[in-house]
């Protein structure tokens, strides 16, 4: 497979994984749509940067302990399931007693957005057995093994920032309506009980 050929196969196949609904695109329409945009992005940026922690590690052969490691696997596992029950409960436990303005009380709003954007990657073990399974077909075998997974990680992280953004405007334009508590309580709703549901959907799958 040429470089080229190899670089725009795997542009479409994890841009179809990128479009489609899931956690990431939940907490990053929910943190934006609450107005809080600096911690959206940092959202964004800790998600891709799990991304490209994941696609390098596969790269270079170590997630594949993932598919080998009943071990490994299932400590990963746990520790998302509790890690996503553990935020979803935050999420549905949350009050607003009054509007918030631009990112009002998060200076360190980008901080910790990383946070939550990285662990949620990092921690799914699914992302890990995906690069592993998916992403060695797309490099050529003539091609550095780490330099060109790296390459290819990179187009993934591209179309997921290019996305985010779509997401992160679109979400602005609900903040008129979330400007009522109620309405801000139930996008917290919504969005935990979608947390706790892939936590428990993490917790079942094998």
């Amino acid at each position: 497979m040429e470089m080229t050929s190899a670089v725009w196969s795997f542009a479409l196949v994890v841009g179809v994984l990128t479009l489609t609904p899931g956690l990431d695109s939940a907490l990053i329409l929910r943190t934006a749509a609450l107005g809080e945009r600096r911690r959206a992005w940092g959202v964004v940026l800790g998600i891709q940067t799990g991304t490209l922690v994941w696609g390098t590690l596969s790269s270079a052969g170590v997630s594949a302990l993932l598919t080998v490691s009943r071990v490994a696997y299932e400590t990963l596992r746990w520790a998302g399931v509790c890690y996503l029950l553990w935020m979803g409960v935050q999420l549905l436990r949350a009050r607003h007693a009054e509007p918030e303005g631009e990112d009002r009380g998060t200076g360190g709003g980008l901080g910790e957005g990383w946070r939550r954007g990285a662990l949620t990657n990092l921690l799914n073990p699914k992302v890990g057995v995906f690069y592993v399974a998916v992403l060695p077909q797309f490099i050529p075998r003539t091609a550095p093994h780490l330099a060109t997974g790296v390459l290819l990680t990179s187009v993934h992280v591209a179309e997921g920032l290019l996305w985010s953004a779509v997401l992160v405007a679109f979400a602005r334009t609900l903040r008129s309506w979330l400007r009522r508590p109620s309405a801000r309580r139930l996008m917290d709703r919504v969005t935990g009980t979608a947390v706790i549901g892939f936590g428990v959907k993490l917790a079942v799958s094998d």
